[in-house]
């Protein structure tokens, strides 16, 4: 017999309530594990969907995430162009042209807001500028946001995809960075209207507040001094979100 607060006690009940604390210890870990991931995976086109036609990465090749890169395509967006088809373009010019296995990016967000996986993240990306690329995930906004404005949709995917990828390979939302930042000296990348947003903390902060599970409200802010005013282009109308 054992004793609890002085009362006999059978062995198989003290041993079973022993055994139910456990468990129901357990089972509160367990749910408060899962409370933790705030963040759902966001949806997106995958490489499948898109037709990706990407060569073999070699193992020499494989990294560890610890960094979120912004980058703009570069080029300014033509209204009603498909973005599918503009993934497909940057991986067939990269493998022409650079013989680069994939596209550079891991992921790729379009204007209307659609996130298209590109190469797998366990791979180091890839860059026409100089810098230890290994530990990077870079994420690209098609548009040249030199001389056009990022969309609204461009900027929700953007940090729904930064939040739900710090949370799951544990990074520190205040080293997201663009692409100028990384190369230092060598490129106009993100584009001075996107930049801006990463300058004044705006992407960090918005970052944060869906990783603690609140509502960001985040916007396009006016445009700014010397900057682009014209908004970038639709995509082409059968090939918007949700159609």
């Amino acid at each position: 017999m054992s004793e609890v607060s002085g009362s006999a006690v059978p062995p198989a009940v003290f041993w079973g309530a022993g055994l139910l604390g456990v468990i129901v210890a357990a089972a509160m870990l367990g749910a408060a594990e899962v409370k933790k991931a705030v963040v759902a995976k966001p949806e997106m086109v995958t490489r499948e969907q898109w037709g990706s036609q990407a060569r073999a990465i070699g193992e020499d090749q494989k990294q560890v995430p610890k960094w979120v890169t912004i980058h703009h395509a570069g080029s300014k967006w033509k209204a009603g162009a498909d973005p599918a088809k503009f993934v497909k373009a940057v991986q067939a010019w990269g493998q022409r042209e650079k013989n680069w296995p994939d596209v550079p990016y891991h992921f790729m967000i379009a204007p209307d807001g659609r996130i298209f996986e590109g190469r797998p993240i366990e791979y180091a990306p890839q860059t026409n500028t100089k810098y230890d690329v290994p530990g990077h995930i870079g994420v690209e906004l098609m548009g040249d946001f030199e001389v056009e404005r990022v969309s609204e949709a461009q900027l929700k995917s953007l940090v729904k995809l930064a939040a739900w990828l710090c949370q799951e390979y544990k990074l520190n939302p205040d080293e997201i960075a663009g692409h100028k930042d990384r190369a230092k000296a060598q490129t106009v990348c993100p584009g001075k209207d996107l930049e801006r947003y990463l300058a004044d903390g705006s992407i960090k902060n918005w970052v944060k507040q869906t990783m603690e599970g609140k509502a960001a409200e985040v916007r396009v802010k006016e445009a700014i001094r010397d900057g682009p005013t014209e908004m970038i282009g639709a995509v082409a109308a059968t090939q918007k979100a949700g159609k």
